[in-house]
């Protein structure tokens, strides 16, 4: 016996587990169905990623003048860069490369808009006359169909028409104005793609190995094999994308130039121009050959020329766009559509313009990291994403 003779108090409730906020939680939880719990989670997580992109989307309007002319400099330079490969391997020095590479560009550049100033200049006058005589005739059209409409009515429609755009003299000053400020910034933009470009095709390997030190240390081997694979991407959309435009340019260029359908050239360009743009911009271009084969050559050549526009789309979307960009991008045509016109809905024109590559860089990209092909066990090279030669990676001693 105990020489205490103070009676010991025994808790009644010493056998059970204390109760606290954690056991109140977990019989809330087991009082909830599963499906919905999980459902639950799914949500919240798809509601914060919802939210970053959201955030990130913002960011991106909200720096849209530094935004797109870096993206317009890294699709140059994925476009010019198999041809600086090429000149950097027949040892030309890398200035002169770099050299070469920008001022050919600009060349082309200049040298297309110089045909397309040269064959408007040379053909407008004729154009304002035959679509001046195309206006009378569409109007003889109008008195002679079945709408019953005189001469009195077309005049008060154009009269009418005349007082909206009087009405609206402000707004067309201010939109002007508008033009004139957006022209500026084309200019700075333009500017700041061909530093861009100047700095990728100078020190690309520098700024990638830069970049790369900012994701932690276990995290680059993945980052740099997924840009790697991604870039390697976007240099193949971007030399394919040009192959599909300058096919479409010389189709309908050619088609009317053949039907005698005025400004072939112009058209052309903008055909190669808008090619750029999957699916819409041909759509736009073509339309502006097949209006310009209305207005000035009739209907029936407008109609031959809607066949060329047609047979050229056909061609691409049938072969060219399954087999080389089917297979240079690795992008579903569905998955383009979608891509091509959510990009517009944001961004409008650049959003259409860069949708595709962004998408087919971080499919690759994405692709790249699930699949853990990047476990290799070696330390990630920046050099082999910018690297002009590849090299073999070192390998270890196991």
């Amino acid at each position: 016996m105990s020489d205490d003779p103070t009676p010991r108090f025994r808790n009644p409730f010493r056998h059970y587990p204390p109760v606290t906020d954690r056991t109140v939680t977990t019989k809330v939880d087991e009082a909830v169905p599963a499906p919905l719990r999980v459902t639950a989670a799914y949500s919240w997580r798809l509601l914060v990623i919802a939210g970053v992109i959201a955030l990130f989307i913002w960011l991106v309007m909200l720096l849209k003048a530094l935004i797109i002319p870096m993206m317009v400099g890294i699709l140059i330079a994925a476009l010019l860069w198999p041809g600086f490969q090429l000149m950097l391997r027949a040892r030309f020095p890398r200035w002169l490369a770099i050299a070469t590479t920008v001022i050919g560009a600009i060349g082309i550049v200049t040298g297309l808009i110089w045909l397309v100033v040269w064959q408007v200049r040379a053909q407008l006058d004729d154009v304002q006359t035959r679509t001046a005589l195309a206006f009378e005739q569409f109007k003889a059209f109008l008195l002679d169909s079945p709408l019953h409409l005189t001469a009195g009515d077309i005049d008060a429609y154009i009269a009418q028409a005349q007082e909206f755009l009087t009405e609206q003299q402000d707004w067309l000053l201010s939109a002007a104005g508008a033009v004139t400020g957006t022209a500026a910034e084309v200019v700075t933009g333009a500017l700041l793609s061909l530093f861009i470009l100047v700095c990728l095709l100078a020190d690309g390997a520098g700024i990638w190995r830069w970049t790369l030190k900012l994701f932690p240390r276990k995290a680059r081997p993945a980052a740099d094999a997924a840009a790697r694979n991604g870039w390697d991407t976007v240099i193949n959309y971007a030399r394919t994308q040009m192959l599909v435009a300058a096919i479409d340019a010389v189709g309908i260029g050619a088609g009317a130039a053949l039907l005698g359908v005025p400004m072939a050239i112009p058209v052309a360009v903008l055909v190669f121009l808008g090619s750029f743009v999957p699916i819409v911009g041909a759509v736009v271009t073509g339309a502006v050959a097949v209006f310009l084969a209305l207005v000035y050559n009739g209907i029936w050549i407008a109609v031959a020329m809607l066949g060329v526009v047609l047979l050229v789309q056909q061609l691409e979307g049938h072969i060219l766009q399954p087999i080389l960009m089917g297979s240079a991008v690795k992008v579903h045509p569905l998955a383009v559509v979608l891509v091509v016109a959510g990009g517009a809905m944001i961004a409008r024109i650049p959003g259409a313009l860069f949708a595709v590559p962004l998408a087919a860089f971080i499919n690759v990209a994405a692709v790249t990291i699930s699949t853990g092909a990047w476990r290799t066990g070696e330390e990630p090279d920046a050099d082999l994403i910018w690297s002009t030669v590849p090299r073999e990676r070192p390998r270890r001693n196991r």
